[in-house]
């Protein structure tokens, strides 16, 4: 049980470490507003994230792989990429505060932490490989008590990420100039033009590639 904790701690890190459209927002959201709305943006992902992980577990991950179900939520997350770069552009040429701003709030932020992760299909091809990875540690045929030991060791992994992603971006940003920060804006705006356009590349690419993601065990970027 230990082992089964522990792996699913790592692949929990790894999972929320990759670079991705979270992490664009927790950026985009601390440079303006500091700490609390990057930790806010890390925290409502952890929504999304809960959500994909226990419809992995009950098996419902392999039905969101059918593309009627997989197409309406890539292309919401497309859109909602795009609506980001957009917002994040704009911002960019704009007169703010740096790690101060007043119109930043921790519930906005989290609000879209929730947004990106919910509508983020490359979710589904990560739970889609849990049987796999859970098969790695020498869990053939895994019981309640296994998926609920990897959803704990998951979520705990996301709760730490959280707080350690947040205090990093709050770090780096903390006493950034005006000019750098709104270079940091436009790099977001191209970081979430390049998501969205990846989300439809995987949408458009043939159905049989995505079991094959599946079983390489693909990790979906945060």
């Amino acid at each position: 049980m230990t082992t089964l904790f522990i792996s699913a701690f790592l692949l929990g890190l790894i999972f929320n470490a990759a670079p991705g459209a979270v992490f664009a927002e927790t950026v985009r959201q601390g440079v303006r507003g500091g700490y609390r709305p990057a930790l806010g943006v890390q925290l409502g992902s952890l929504v999304g994230d809960a959500l994909w992980a226990v419809l992995g577990l009950v098996g419902i991950g392999l039905l969101l792989q059918l593309d009627w179900l997989r197409w309406p939520i890539g292309v919401a997350g497309t859109l909602y990429l795009l609506w980001l770069a957009r917002d994040a552009w704009r911002a960019a040429s704009v007169e703010f505060l740096v790690a101060g701003d007043a119109g930043v709030t921790q519930r906005s932020a989290t609000r879209a932490g929730v947004l990106l992760s919910v509508t983020n299909p490359q979710n589904i091809a990560y739970w889609a490989a849990l049987g796999s990875a859970m098969g790695a540690v020498g869990v053939h045929e895994p019981s309640a008590t296994d998926y609920g030991i990897f959803f704990a060791g998951f979520m705990v992994s996301s709760v730490v990420w959280a707080f350690v992603c947040a205090a990093i971006v709050d770090r780096l940003f903390a006493r950034s100039g005006q000019q750098w920060a709104k270079l940091t804006y436009r790099l977001c705006a191209v970081a979430f033009v390049a998501l969205a356009l990846g989300t439809l590349r995987d949408l458009i690419a043939p159905a049989e590639l995505q079991p094959a993601k599946a079983k390489a065990g693909v990790s979906a970027p945060k």
